[in-house]
């Protein structure tokens, strides 16, 4: 075991110490108001995956950023923590001990707040601050006149860089802290009405310009209707003499029938039908010339007389009240008002058929759709009753009337119905695929197209961030797509995505305008101008 000794030296020096010691004031923890979030670099660039930098300072010593845990960021166009505009941040890697790294997009210059919040150690409560980054336009890119340097263009205003009507002829900054845009000679050049616009402004707007084509106009014509029997297969069972009903073979309604099936047997009541019976008995033992219908025959048939019945009066040579009828087709049974024992009069319906094979959709279309509506066109037909199922069929008529209180045209839909599962009154939501045009038209989406009600403009680049309104007369519309009849040519390049920028700088250079030539008649004074004695 050894021991230490100091000399007489150290031991002096351990003295001093002590003595100075005594005098230094004990060192204190920092508290969370010593601590405060700093930008590396506090001015930044406008545009897509914008890195920004901050640090925490304050710390008597560097804190690792592994022991440093950020619970909370948010970046926003919010001054004065007025949060007026957000956008997505990400965080990155770490360049630097000490430093956090974050991505993030801008779409707008001025001033924007990055607001943090970590938990840090030897901290009881969590750090929190707001960085403020200033975002600078980018440049554009120039050409011709504006490819010469700013300081060899003239001057000619400060515009606004929210897009109003309020310049300035000197720099300023809005209530938000934006500086006003130079507008320099040149910019506002190109034909009467045209905007120029910065060629970055137009790629951050997502402005997407194509060339007007010629297209077949489309759309989707929609009505509603419900399913009735084909009329062309109604048969009614009725007879040309007063009876009663003796006895019933079909019983029920909806039963399907075959041709020449019974239906019924009658007692008929009329005496002219027996007196026609026992003319055409004795005609029957007279000698006639073959090859003719006998006249007495012509009357039987005539009062509706089967040629079963017929046949049996000639085999029996006696007259019948009883009278057995048969179905004149095959079909389904859709009315029987016939009852057993009922007495009928000549002329009442006993028995309504009708072939469902083929069932008829009469729907309703709007007054609007109707010029888009052919004969033949395949309509897609969706029943309440089959969801999910739609029927295939075809406009095989367009009604000659229009109803008068709904102001809608009736159409009637043929539809297979070979297994007879589609019902009778069963609502129907119908589409048809109508061509708006009979023949390929200049046709444009219609998004490209502003409307204000008064006017229809569409825009058209000339290149170079350079777009011309132009006044459009349209036509058919339908899948997106819009005639147009007047306005434009083929090959013309349009705006399609994004035109609310082009037509925000279109009102802000008609405001400008009216701004200028009321500068140049009546000059407008400043604090810079103020006359001297």
């Amino acid at each position: 075991m050894t021991s230490h000794v100091l000399s007489p030296r150290g031991m002096a020096a351990a003295a001093r110490f002590a003595v100075i010691a005594l005098f230094l004031p004990l060192a204190s923890p920092v508290s969370a108001a010593d601590l405060k979030w700093e930008a590396v670099s506090a001015e930044v660039s406008m545009g897509k995956a914008i890195r920004l930098e901050v640090r925490l300072v304050g710390a008597a010593a560097p804190i690792p950023n592994s022991e440093i845990k950020v619970t909370s960021t948010r970046i926003d166009m919010g001054p004065d923590n007025m949060a007026a505009m957000d956008a997505p941040l990400r965080p990155l890697p770490s360049p630097a001990p000490g430093v956090f790294a974050f991505e993030t997009d801008f779409v707008m210059a001025g001033r924007w707040a990055l607001s943090l919040t970590a938990t840090v150690p030897g901290q009881k409560e969590p750090v929190s601050g707001v960085v403020i980054f200033t975002v600078k336009d980018a440049p554009a890119k120039k050409s011709s006149e504006m490819d010469k340097p700013v300081e060899e263009r003239k001057l000619l205003y400060y515009r606004n860089p929210m897009g109003l009507a309020d310049v300035s002829p000197e720099p300023k900054k809005d209530w938000m802290g934006m500086d006003y845009i130079p507008v320099y000679e040149g910019e506002n050049s190109g034909p009467k009405g045209s905007i120029q616009v910065s060629l970055d402004k137009v790629q951050r707007a997502g402005v997407t310009t194509e060339p007007v084509k010629r297209h077949m106009v489309r759309k989707t014509v929609r009505a509603t209707g419900t399913v009735a029997p084909d009329e062309r297969t109604l048969s009614v069972v009725g007879f040309k003499f007063d009876g009663f009903v003796d006895e019933l073979y079909v019983k029920e309604m909806g039963v399907e029938v075959k041709a020449g099936e019974p239906l019924a047997k009658v007692w008929m009541s009329s005496q002219e039908v027996f007196i026609r019976q026992a003319d055409f008995l004795r005609a029957l033992g007279e000698e006639r010339p073959s090859g003719k219908p006998m006249p007495e025959e012509i009357n039987l048939r005539t009062f509706g007389f089967p040629d079963a019945a017929i046949a049996n009066l000639k085999k029996t040579r006696e007259p019948s009240r009883t009278l057995v009828w048969s179905s004149p087709m095959a079909g389904t049974v859709i009315e029987k008002p016939a009852l057993q024992g009922m007495k009928f009069n000549a002329g009442d319906m006993l028995f309504k058929l009708a072939d469902l094979s083929t069932v008829w959709v009469m729907a309703e279309v709007a007054e609007r759709d109707l010029s888009a509506i052919r004969v033949g066109q395949r309509a897609r037909v969706n029943l309440k009753a089959f969801p999910g199922e739609p029927f295939e069929g075809k406009v095989a008529l367009i009604l000659p009337h229009i109803n008068m209180a709904s102001r809608t045209a009736m159409l009637r839909i043929e539809l297979p119905n070979p297994d007879t599962r589609i019902k009778l009154g069963l609502y129907a939501d119908v589409s048809i695929d109508a061509e708006a045009s009979d023949e390929p038209v200049f046709a444009i989406p219609a998004s490209a197209i502003i409307d204000n009600g008064d006017r229809r403009v569409v825009f058209v680049s000339k290149g170079e961030g350079r777009f011309e309104p132009r006044e459009v007369k349209l036509g058919a519309n339908g899948g997106g797509m819009v005639e147009v009849r007047e306005g434009l040519a083929d090959g013309d390049e349009i705006v399609v995505t994004g035109n609310f920028l082009i037509d925000a700088e279109s009102n802000l250079k008609a405001a400008l305008s009216g701004f200028t030539a009321t500068s140049a008649a009546e000059p407008a004074p400043t604090s810079d101008m103020a006359a001297k004695p």
